[in-house]
């Protein structure tokens, strides 16, 4: 019986990976789709209410365009702003005068900086960002979002100042610096290897690492060091945003040292660089002020400020939206939300490098049309992962995964993580569905709850790869309309082979600890 429910429940997983990556339907199709298969089996199997089963969809959609579709859109309408302004010419330009070969560029911007991004921002930010940067540096469109998406596979955990780890304290009863710290040391291993992994897929194999050795060893040094020792002595807020720009300098230094003549194979074609042209002081803080106001603001406002985070943070409302027992409410932050706050810097940005109010109006209307199938996507994720999870559907999945592993129950403890992610597309709501799950498995058979538990936030940090929401955001990112398919073709594998070494290092941890 257990069996047949897993298997029942698994359904809309199973349609979306054959829709996606075996009948190449785009997203915003697909997706829909898996709503109604999930809805059909909801009510059918698990006696799953007519009103219960609306008002998740409703909580999945609200939760859906607030804040994560707020914020990719605001990710895009900063982007397209200074593509309009000229300001995305400076930056190139400036970029290509730190290097102009390929991989290192893939280093500074999709690993260090969108590390950044994740570690501030999150919800998407990660991906949106760097994958548009790296498109306008004339890097391959699909390329693109498939390397910043394995980026992004790592820093989840302590995206947006820690959320995904400081909740998942709450739900299992652990504290938090126990969690970041067995957190910390699981994805130490993936944070050190990654960065090689980007650079061969630069290169389309290992040849892609000829010559670059050295400078990604730094690069991957200066990101995990800071990463594991904020991790194990500050807590779930630092390791992301201390590690990406010790990453950042580190990567930078060693080009100017073991890179200065790349291969022509791997340079920035001559009509994307133009770094023979200086750049005035001003006009290069005119081209990034829509970021570095990014960055100013969503630091001032973050919980490392708590005088201006608390009274930003009382500006929000409170909903009950689910009509069943589940207590969980949607909580809307007005102004202390990315969304709002890369807004608010794309507008002054936007102001100080010369466009108007009419221009950006233009822009945004402009972003809202390209980003509606990105939109649609999201939205039917959510609400799918909001009816799965209140009908009992995630629930049993895991039930079954726990019932048929046993003893060997870690090495499958990050696929229930990869899987959740894959339904909800977030690390933070994973950590909500499972987190509790793995700590009382973790009772039941003897082992370190901190340990299991932070296996489960591994797990949604790679299984985030291949989401459709993730899939969705880098398909806007590089406006490639149904391309979703080739990007998930490409990403699978990296994430199969992510979640079996997650896997393993669960394993042989709860062996020892």
């Amino acid at each position: 019986m257990l069996f047949l429910k897993f298997i029942l429940a698994m359904l809309p997983i199973i349609w979306l990976i054959i829709a996606l990556a075996v009948l190449k339907m785009p997203g915003y199709r697909a997706c829909p789709i898996a709503l109604i298969v999930g809805i059909i089996a909801s009510m059918m199997i698990w006696k799953f209410s007519a009103i219960n089963m609306a008002t998740a969809c409703v909580e999945g959609i609200l939760n859906a365009l607030w804040p994560i579709c707020l914020v990719i859109v605001a990710a895009m309408f900063t982007y397209n702003l200074t593509l309009e302004t000229k300001a995305m010419d400076k930056i190139k330009q400036m970029l290509t005068m730190v290097s102009n070969d390929k991989r290192v560029l893939v280093l500074i911007i999709a690993w260090g900086f969108g590390g950044f991004m994740e570690g501030m921002a999150g919800f998407g930010t990660a991906v949106a960002i760097p994958a548009s940067m790296l498109v306008a540096l004339g890097f391959e469109p699909i390329f693109s979002a498939v390397v910043c998406l394995v980026a992004n596979a790592a820093p989840t955990a302590f995206g947006s100042v820690g959320v995904p780890t400081t909740t998942l304290g709450s739900v299992t009863g652990v504290d938090v610096p126990t969690l970041a710290s067995a957190t910390g040391l699981q994805l130490s291993l993936f944070m050190f290897i990654t960065p090689f992994v980007m650079v061969a897929m630069c290169g389309k194999g290992f040849k892609g690492l000829k010559g670059m050795i050295p400078t990604t060893l730094i690069s991957s040094l200066c990101f995990v060091v800071p990463f594991y020792l904020a991790s194990h002595f500050l807590g779930a807020e630092l390791p992301d945003i201390l590690g990406s720009i010790c990453c950042m300098v580190g990567t930078v230094i060693a080009s100017r040292i073991f890179n200065r003549n790349p291969p022509a194979e791997f340079c920035i074609s001559a009509e994307k660089s133009e770094s023979n042209k200086s750049i005035a002081l001003g006009e290069a803080i005119r081209a990034w002020m829509p970021f570095l106001l990014i960055f100013v603001l969503l630091m001032v406002t973050s919980s490392l400020i708590p005088p201006i985070h608390d009274f930003l943070a009382q500006f929000k409302s409170t909903v009950h939206v689910y009509a069943g027992d589940d207590t969980s409410t949607l909580s809307f932050s007005w102004v202390n939300t990315p969304g709002i706050l890369i807004f608010i810097a794309a507008i002054i940005g936007g102001l100080v490098q010369g466009a108007s109010f009419s221009t950006m109006w233009k822009v945004f209307k402009k972003t809202m049309v390209s980003m509606a199938k990105t939109i649609l996507t999201i939205c039917s994720v959510l609400a799918l992962a909001k009816v799965m999870s209140h009908s009992g559907m995630i629930s049993d999945i895991a039930k079954f995964f726990v019932a048929a592993t046993g003893h060997y129950y870690p090495f499958v403890a990050p696929l229930i993580g990869a899987l959740g992610a894959f339904v909800t597309g977030s690390g933070t709501s994973t950590t909500v569905l499972f987190g509790g799950l793995q700590a009382e498995t973790a009772s039941a058979l003897g082992i370190n709850a901190a340990w299991l538990a932070s296996a489960n936030t591994v797990g949604a940090c790679i299984g985030k790869m291949i989401c459709p929401q993730s899939i969705a955001i880098g398909v806007g990112a590089i406006n490639q309309p149904n391309s979703d398919s080739q990007i998930l073709k490409i990403s699978i594998k990296y994430c199969v082979a992510y979640v079996i070494l997650a896997g393993i290092v669960c394993f042989a941890g709860s062996l020892i600890l």
